[in-house]
C-alpha cells in the first residue's frame, strides 16, 4: 500500500486544519493507521492512532481534546482534524500504516518501527 498525505499549511495560533491521507488500495482496511509528527532535532512521535474499524482511537496527551483522528474505509482515507492549533504543533506530519499490529491494546502502536508504510509528510506551521 502507498500513502499520500495532504492538507498541511501555514496557519495562525487557534486556527484549524484537516490533514488527509489516502491509501492506494484496500489493504488500508487491514491496517491500524497513525499520524506522527516530527520537528527538527526531535524524535518522531505518535500524535494519534485509530483501529481498523475506526472505533478505537488513541492520542498523545498534548493534543487530547483538540485533535480528532477518523477514517473512511470506503475511501481508503484517514483524517486528522486539528483544532485550536498551538505553536508547539508546528512539525512535519506523517501518516503511517501498520499491518503487523494485531492487538489494539498493545503499546507498540505508539512506536514508529511497527508501522510498515509511510506517507511523504506534510508540513504544518503554526504562527503566533
Amino acid at each position: 500500500v502507498q500513502l499520500q498525505a495532504s492538507g498541511g499549511g501555514l496557519v495562525q495560533v487557534g486556527d484549524s486544519l484537516r490533514l488527509s491521507c489516502t491509501a492506494s488500495d484496500d489493504t488500508f482496511t487491514h491496517c491500524i493507521m497513525g499520524w506522527f509528527r516530527q520537528s527538527p532535532g526531535e524524535e518522531r512521535e505518535l500524535v494519534a492512532a485509530i483501529d481498523w474499524g475506526g472505533v478505537s482511537t488513541s492520542y498523545t496527551e498534548s493534543v487530547k481534546g483538540r485533535f480528532t483522528i477518523s477514517r473512511d474505509n470506503g475511501k481508503n482515507t484517514v483524517y486528522l482534524q486539528m483544532n485550536g492549533l498551538k505553536s508547539g504543533d508546528t512539525a512535519t506530519y506523517y501518516c503511517a500504516a501498520s499491518i503487523g499490529i494485531r492487538d489494539w491494546h498493545s503499546d507498540v502502536k505508539e512506536r514508529a518501527p511497527w508501522y510498515d508504510t509511510w506517507g511523504q509528510g506534510t508540513l504544518v506551521t503554526v504562527s503566533s
